[in-house]
């Protein structure tokens, strides 16, 4: 395990989740916004890849060729927003989901170390979850803050991002305790210590760490922005959101950190 791992990981899901979640913003956004946006994904790609290639106890696998293609096209992306060659913007933006998605399976698989088929597909889900849920956190904090530059704009916006960070949320929450549950059911003895050891041991205060600031605490605030939302009051539901980002990457570079200490995808 290694630093450059953690990040690698965590930083490529908040760019992919970044690029993911601009397709549900509406354009009355803005232009700037979404080239920010573009242009924040870009760069959070870039490092990761270079903590990718700088790794010494992990090479780079099958992911790297679908996350260079998703780096490049979000890259097109920002440099075209607003200007020339509209046309093919959708295909960029299609490219760069989609390869950024396809990454993180790939990703997923390799970092699958045990528990067959069923730990397979949770530590996917895993993944793709918590790139929705980081993404659509920092594009809701955002998107909060760019009513300071476009106050006209409709707050139905915010709202509707704000329920896709909830949702998120809530799938993010379902499978963390679905590879809880199949980590502890799944334990054999003489295969090592138990993950149910592990959690009721000093060392699990990380998981319990993890579950407090990067799922009970979102949880909360995410439905204290929604209710801020609707009330039309988008400076205070901004100011819950900064707090709202900053627990969730907590939460999830603890997550990348347990799944390489205990090959459970929390």
């Amino acid at each position: 395990m290694s630093l450059s791992t953690i990040l690698f990981l965590f930083l490529a899901h908040l760019g992919v989740g970044i690029a993911f979640t601009l397709v549900f913003v509406s354009r009355d956004a803005g232009v700037k916004f979404f080239r920010f946006n573009a242009g924040l994904a870009t760069i959070l790609l870039v490092i990761a890849l270079a903590c990718l290639f700088s790794d010494p106890s992990r090479g780079p696998g099958l992911e790297v060729v679908p996350l260079v293609a998703a780096t490049a096209a979000i890259m097109l992306y920002w440099a075209t927003v607003g200007r020339a060659l509209s046309a093919i913007r959708p295909a960029l933006a299609v490219i760069g989901v989609g390869g950024g998605m396809l990454a993180l399976i790939l990703q997923a698989l390799a970092f699958s170390f045990s528990g067959g088929f069923t730990m397979q597909a949770l530590t996917v889900a895993s993944f793709l979850s918590s790139a929705a849920l980081l993404g659509g956190a920092c594009t809701a904090m955002i998107l909060g803050h760019w009513y300071l530059i476009l106050p006209s704009m409709q707050v139905t916006h915010l709202q509707s991002i704000v329920k896709l960070h909830i949702a998120s949320m809530i799938v993010r929450i379902v499978v963390v305790g679905a590879a809880v549950f199949v980590a502890i059911a799944s334990w054999q003895p003489g295969a090592g210590p138990s993950f149910q050891r592990y959690i009721t041991s000093v060392a699990g205060i990380f998981f319990w760490q993890r579950v407090l600031f990067g799922l009970a605490g979102p949880a909360l605030l995410s439905y204290l922005t929604w209710e801020t939302a609707k009330i039309r009051s988008t400076q205070s539901a901004t100011g819950i959101l900064y707090v709202d980002f900053f627990t969730v990457v907590v939460g999830e570079v603890l997550a990348k950190y347990l799944l390489l200490a205990t090959r459970v995808p929390v």
